[in-house]
């Protein structure tokens, strides 16, 4: 999960930038990077930390251009280091510079065929480094000095056939323009919108379509699966679907917790498939105890608000905020290794007692996938006075790792593998556990668009749309995303430099 910004604008776009990142800062808290283009020279700023504190006014003044891009990320797998910060530059072709949302299942072999037979070298362990060498390579196939809307849009068909996995991908091409895209299965979001200045329209590309309300675009659409949308320099639109068969399958998690209440993600209002999530929720609740003895539901701030508090409606129970949250503590979900979500759960909540003290308790959360939040939550809740405290997730249970983006663990580090759901209740100290139904879940959000007859529901089911996903890749992807693995690799970074070893690719 990161979030993803392009401008072609008429005057310098760093500001535009800046202000697109803070407001995607939920999907990613590890790196933040810029890139702007003026003429045929390039700036860039990239680092690790908030977007707040990568760019200071020095930085600012440096990002010069009338078009860029920019990047907030968070390591799908690995530990956090600089070095993999983006936006990616490589120099071959016309220099492009690239940012990628979301994880190539097929990274490894594709690595090895751009070293072995298109004789570029990748020194990171990103896969956005290979996504853009795969693109350079494919569009310098044109052997053109200067390229049109043509030769790009056969590149991107070019990724298409070589990549497998997911990506929303902004990239800029030295002196030409923009170009953004998606896997042919849409899998990560991606928006493109426009506004109307005195000097001109300027063009905006951006992971969510909050990003772009903020600065005044208009949202035009979605990229659909498969299709690439370029503006080049002049601010001239051109748009062309580049996959031979794209099957539209977006990532359910974006509407469960990653993307912000207030986004339209193919077409589909976040908050309004939350709100649908928490009717269907007490649906379920009436259904298996119409004389439940709940007092209260209170949510997990901040992303089951929403469905809390129509879940509360529908069963005519009472809503509270019953945690008072720092704001000042970043997503736990998304921190690398157990051991500082544990040590960030109760820096992050504090309890209101009074809501809590001699009440049976509804407690609602958007998802439960390790169930280190959630113990703790529940271990809160008794100690504010709780007589009994009930436990309900906004999705089914999380059963699986997620491969295209999402930093999910190995499946043994899943509160819910291998368990049932009072067993889950057991693990986390809930007196009762109720998950939502997958297909509740995927009517609320399908709801508004007809469209969408399928989706990436694979942390629920374990079947993967790209249909490339075995037993032995999750076996691979388990060993770099375990705790244990995470927290080697953190203690055994030693500042920023980068290691060239050919023999990973060899």
């Amino acid at each position: 999960m990161c979030g993803i910004v392009g401008v072609v604008g008429k005057t310098n776009v760093n500001q535009a930038i800046y202000d697109g990142l803070t407001v995607l800062q939920h999907r990613g808290q590890d790196a933040a990077g810029i890139v702007t283009c003026e003429g045929h020279k390039l700036y860039l700023r990239k680092d690790n930390g908030l977007a707040r504190d990568v760019f200071r006014t020095r930085h600012m003044i440096d990002l010069k251009g009338p078009m860029g891009v920019g990047h907030v990320r968070y390591p799908t797998a690995g530990c956090s280091s600089s070095a993999e910060a983006q936006p990616f530059y490589v120099n071959s072709p016309f220099g492009i510079t690239l940012a990628h949302n979301g994880n190539l299942t097929n990274d490894q072999e594709v690595k090895r065929h751009l070293f072995l037979e298109d004789r570029r070298h990748i020194n990171t362990e990103s896969d956005s480094e290979v996504l853009l060498n795969v693109f350079a390579h494919e569009l310098q196939r044109s052997e053109k000095l200067r390229v049109d809307e043509v030769d790009i849009f056969e590149a991107v068909a070019g990724v298409h056939r070589r990549c497998r996995g997911a990506y929303a991908v902004v990239a800029m091409i030295t002196g030409y323009g923009i170009v953004g895209f998606r896997d042919p299965y849409g899998i990560r979001p991606i928006v493109f919108g426009k506004r109307e200045t005195p000097v001109g329209v300027e063009y905006m590309i951006a992971s969510e379509s909050v990003a772009l309300d903020v600065l005044g675009f208009e949202l035009i659409r979605d990229i659909a699966p498969g299709e690439a949308v370029l503006i080049d320099r002049d601010g001239n639109l051109f748009t062309k679907q580049c996959a031979e068969n794209p099957q539209y399958s977006p990532c359910i998690f974006e509407y469960v917790y990653l993307a912000r209440p207030d986004s339209i993600i193919d077409d589909v209002s976040v908050y309004k498939a939350r709100l649908r999530m928490g009717e269907a929720l007490a649906e379920k609740i009436l259904r298996e105890r119409a004389n439940h003895d709940i007092d209260v539901v209170i949510p997990i701030p901040d992303t089951s608000r929403t469905a809390a508090l129509q879940l509360s409606y529908r069963l005519g129970v009472i809503y509270r905020e019953g945690f008072i949250k720092n704001r000042y503590i970043g997503r736990t979900f998304i921190m690398p290794g157990q051991r500082m979500r544990e040590k960030s759960v109760r820096q992050k909540l504090n309890a209101i007692d009074l809501e809590f003290k001699g009440k049976n308790v509804l407690l609602v959360d958007d998802s439960v996938v390790r169930g280190t939040t959630s113990q703790q939550i529940i271990e809160m809740a008794r100690e504010a006075g709780a007589n009994k405290v009930y436990f309900a997730s906004a999705a089914p249970a999380v059963r699986h790792p997620n491969v295209y983006g999402i930093d999910m663990p190995a499946a043994d580090e899943l509160i819910a593998y291998n368990r049932t759901e009072k067993q889950v209740a057991e693990a986390i100290g809930a007196d009762w556990m109720i998950y939502q139904d997958l297909a509740d879940l995927e009517n609320a959000v399908r709801t508004r668009n007809a469209a969408l007859t399928r989706f990436d529901s694979s942390v629920f089911t374990g079947e993967y749309v790209t249909g490339d996903v075995d037993s032995r890749y999750l076996a691979a992807i388990g060993e770099k995303r375990s705790d244990d693995a995470k927290n080697e690799q953190r203690d055994a970074v030693s500042g920023d430099a980068t290691v060239i070893d050919l023999h990973n690719v060899i």
